[in-house]
């Protein structure tokens, strides 16, 4: 299973951005999708997931993000979305998409990462 990321890059404060991620590798559903994020000299912490089986699928966002950043799933097969709006530059980090069949039972994150992808937020 590998994923990737696109859409990262430099914007201004308060602007927007849209993280999109796929999966390739697998024939099966990743029905648990999601975010982290690591910024330079800190740990990586979760930005935000989405998980279980349409249409009951459920959706979790740290609280640094809330009511700025939505995740979602895209219409075609194991992809999923980061938009971000109203971006600070506390927000610049490596974002890293994250995944795995069903979320793991003690809760993110799955086991497999992409490559990542870099937001730099200009003030």
């Amino acid at each position: 299973v590998q994923l990737w990321e696109s859409g990262g890059g430099l914007v201004q404060s308060g602007g927007s951005l849209r993280l999109s991620c796929a999966v390739s590798g697998t024939i099966f559903s990743i029905n648990a999708l999601g975010w982290y994020r690591q910024a330079p000299g800190k740990q990586r912490e979760f930005v935000a997931g989405t998980a279980g089986r349409a249409p009951a699928n459920y959706t979790d966002y740290a609280d640094f993000v809330k009511g700025r950043f939505t995740v979602s799933r895209g219409d075609a097969k194991n992809t999923v979305y980061l938009q971000m709006n109203s971006l600070k530059p506390e927000d610049t980090a490596v974002y890293y998409c994250n995944g795995d069949y069903d979320l793991p039972e003690e809760g993110w994150p799955g086991r497999h990462w992409g490559q990542g992808t870099q937001v730099t937020v200009s003030s």
